[in-house]
This record gives C-alpha cells, sequence and structure tokens, in this order.
C-alpha cells in the first residue's frame, strides 16, 4: 500500500530516543526515507536498524560545519532533503540566581542555535524547484508559550524556537514549504527520567512523586507519550497540513 509520504526524504534531529525515535518511526511508516541525526551512533543505529530505509548520521547540530556534513551525509544517503524535522534538545535546571552563564549558553546553544543551523544547513533542498511536499517542522515545547521556575533558560531557548518558526513560515511560504513548531507538555522521555532524578536529588522527593507532580501539570494528569508528540508532527509533515503554517501547536493532554 502506498503511504503518505512515498518517495520523500525526512532528516530528523535527536532520533536516538525518545520524542526524536517515535517521530523517525512514524514517518517511516508512512513510506519517507529517514536520515537519523545525532551525538551517540549506537541508539541512532539501533533505531535505523528497525525502519526499513534509514541512515544513522553522527553530528552535534551546535556545530555549523557539522550541520553541513549531516546533510552531505544525508544526500548520500537518500537524495535531496524533503523534510526536515529539527527535535534536538536538552533541559536543564536551575535558579537565576545561581544560574552560570555556561548553563544559559549551553541552553540557547543546543536548542535555539541548533534548531537554526539545522534548518540553515538543509535549506537549499526544501527550496528547491519543482512540485513536492516540502515540510519544516520543530519540537519546541510549552515552555515556548508559557514560564516554568527554574528553568528560565530552557524557556527563553523554546521561546525562541517558536518565534524562528513564525519568522520562516512568513520568509518560506513564497517557496511553498510551511513551518511549524510542536509544543508538547511534560513527555515521557529520557530526558524528563534525568530531569525527575535531578529534581529528586535536589528536594528529597522520590522520583515517583516528581514524575506523578509533572504529569499533574498536563492538561488530565498524564504524562505525553512520544507517539502522542509523533502522530502530530506526521500530520504536519502529510500533504493534508499543506495550509498549516507558522502554528504553536500544544500537545498537552486534553481540556475537554
Amino acid at each position: 500500500m502506498m503511504g503518505a509520504l512515498d518517495g520523500l526524504h525526512a532528516l530528523v534531529t535527536g532520533g536516538g530516543s525518545g520524542i526524536g525515535a517515535a517521530i523517525a518511526r512514524a514517518l517511516a511508516k508512512e513510506g519517507a526515507a529517514v536520515s537519523l541525526v545525532g551525538r551517540r551512533k549506537m541508539r541512532l543505529e539501533e533505531v535505523a536498524r528497525n525502519l526499513p530505509e534509514a541512515v544513522a548520521i553522527v553530528a552535534d547540530v551546535t556545530n555549523a560545519a557539522q550541520c553541513t556534513a549531516m546533510v552531505t551525509a544525508a544526500h548520500a544517503a537518500h537524495g535531496p532533503i524533503d523534510i526536515i524535522v529539527a527535535n534536538a534538545g536538552a533541559a536543564e535546571s536551575a535558579p537565576v540566581a545561581k544560574m552560570s552563564v555556561e548553563h544559559w549558553q549551553r541552553m540557547i546553544d543546543v536548542n535555539l542555535t541548533g534548531t537554526f543551523l539545522t534548518v540553515q544547513a538543509a535549506l537549499s533542498d526544501v527550496m528547491r524547484k519543482g512540485e513536492g511536499t516540502r515540510r519544516i517542522v520543530f519540537t519546541a515545547s510549552t515552555a515556548g508559550l508559557k514560564g516554568y521556575p527554574y528553568v528560565a533558560a530552557y524557556c527563553a531557548a523554546k521561546h525562541g524556537v517558536v518565534g524562528l518558526a513564525r519568522a520562516l513560515a512568513a520568509e518560506l511560504k513564497p517557496a511553498g514549504v510551511t513551518v511549524n513548531a510542536v509544543c508538547p507538555g511534560y513527555t515521557d522521555t529520557p530526558l524528563l527520567d534525568a530531569s525527575a532524578a535531578a529534581i529528586a536529588g535536589k528536594t528529597g522527593r522520590t522520583v515517583a512523586e516528581v514524575r506523578a507532580a509533572l504529569a499533574d501539570d498536563n492538561e488530565d494528569g498524564r504524562l505525553i507519550s512520544p507517539d502522542d508528540v509523533a502522530t502530530k508532527v506526521l500530520w504536519l509533515c502529510s500533504p493534508a497540513a499543506a495550509s498549516i503554517n507558522g502554528e504553536a501547536v500544544v500537545i498537552a493532554g486534553s481540556t475537554a
């Protein structure tokens, strides 16, 4: 059977685990060839092995030269890129009064600058002339739409990601490229596991108590699953979402 993304090439950063791996699986299931990018080769290869047409590419998205090399490697595997999913990210916490400049810079570098460098490296591909689906999707966060305590640098970076998506949506619209951001609430990923452990260590609460408190911040009191996010990304990448542009799509549970 034909998939909605047959013949398309998707580049997914942060693809070795969590949300990125779920996105890669969803896109591949609909027929896309996938270039998986991340810093940990073994994790990328493990995900790629279970996809019909995927390649693992080791790169640090905060490094412009490595982003250029990433796109070159993706071309060698699958040709020009049609879909960019800039998903790589990280989260650290600290009160502003104790936050180091290095902490601030790390969060800006990986979450915001890495998103920019990923898109810039592959931009000529998605803007190339010819018919076909051209999509850019950023993984932002509800922290890109509101504030949370103790993660000021992360919030600032994710607000920047949403702003970047909206600016590019306007800039690239004449070329037929849509740009959107997904904004998950607290999601059950290895990143959340690390954050919960860090909070537990600082507060004396158990990891289970911290996870429950984070889940309670979502609308329906549960942690979002990576597949919940992947489903939205798949839709935004599909031909059916051709008229969706410049949106920040919240994924944080039902408000009903």
